[in-house]
């Protein structure tokens, strides 16, 4: 059994499609159908059938599934602990983090990386997903909550202060009459935001205006007039026309995370950018931003 028409058939059950999984693994629709084939063919059963809702497996399928899961492991795995012992400071350095902070934080760390070792490529996944560093979805993560996964060497990096903001004409009806002022809120859906919470209890009589699980989005819709946001200081403090909001008590902080796999632990261009950002990011310098 390939383990290229076992990485195809994951892809399949995963996306619950063909073109999906096409799309994914970046080849051809009639590719992902001939591999499929032939692992049926090997199989000598169907492993998928048709559904309204998509492909779905059947029991043999879902008997392969186990054993597909299990060959991908070792496969990754494999990638994984050859990556960590590149020695040389060059190649692909994949990094996740939400889009703010990839922007407004992360990105002088990067710039100072690429300066110091320009053979290295820094490519950010900018997303508020959550990636499998396990399945080498990226090499490292910054994130806001705490890592849960094995094997995965992680620490608090640093704390993130947040500022409540809004346009200068926000800004003063908010003096003068703060349930007129709108809010705008992180999508809780995905997870529980402090700073959430902390608008609402500061300003019961204010009414929900724009939800966005993105930063950077709110930011816009506050230049734009919609209404007021907690923002992290950096983004907040860099957006032109955006004026801070004194308040008898500041918005939660957010500890920062950083997280890799235990396999990676020798690779000397995730080493090198890490050193940088623990030199940059200190709480002292995000706080004078």
């Amino acid at each position: 059994m390939e383990w290229s028409d076992v990485r195809i058939f994951l892809a399949v059950v995963r996306s619950g499609s063909f073109g999906g999984a096409a799309r994914t693994l970046g080849v051809s629709h009639p590719t992902v159908g001939r591999r499929i084939k032939t692992l049926e063919d090997a199989a000598e059963q169907a492993l998928f059938r048709r559904t309204k809702e998509g492909l779905v497996l059947t029991d043999t399928g879902d008997a392969l599934m186990t054993l597909a899961e299990s060959m991908e492991n070792s496969a990754l795995a494999i990638e994984r602990r050859l990556a960590g012992n590149h020695e040389r400071l060059e190649g692909i350095l994949r990094i996740s983090s939400a889009e703010w902070f990839a922007g407004y934080v992360l990105a002088p760390v990067l710039a100072e990386l690429t300066r110091r070792h320009p053979a290295v490529v820094p490519e950010v996944i900018a997303s508020y997903r959550l990636t499998n560093l396990s399945r080498r979805e990226a090499d490292v993560a910054f994130r806001i909550v705490p890592f849960t996964e094995p094997d995965i060497v992680q620490r608090r990096l640093m704390s993130m202060p947040y500022g409540l903001y809004g346009s200068a004409e926000t800004a003063y009806a908010m003096r003068n009459d703060p349930a007129s002022v709108g809010l705008i809120l992180m999508n809780t859906a995905q997870s529980h935001y402090p700073d959430v919470a902390w608008l609402l209890d500061r300003f019961p009589l204010s009414r929900r205006v724009f939800t966005s699980t993105s930063r950077a989005v709110q930011a816009q819709m506050c230049l734009n007039g919609m209404g007021i946001a907690v923002l992290p200081r950096p983004l907040g403090d860099a957006t032109s026309g955006l004026q801070r909001i004194e308040m008898p008590d500041q918005p939660p902080s957010r500890d920062i995370w950083v997280g890799y796999h235990h396999d990676l632990r020798h690779m000397d261009r995730l080493r090198a950018m890490l050193d940088i950002a623990d030199t940059m990011l200190s709480n002292s310098s995000i706080a004078a931003h």
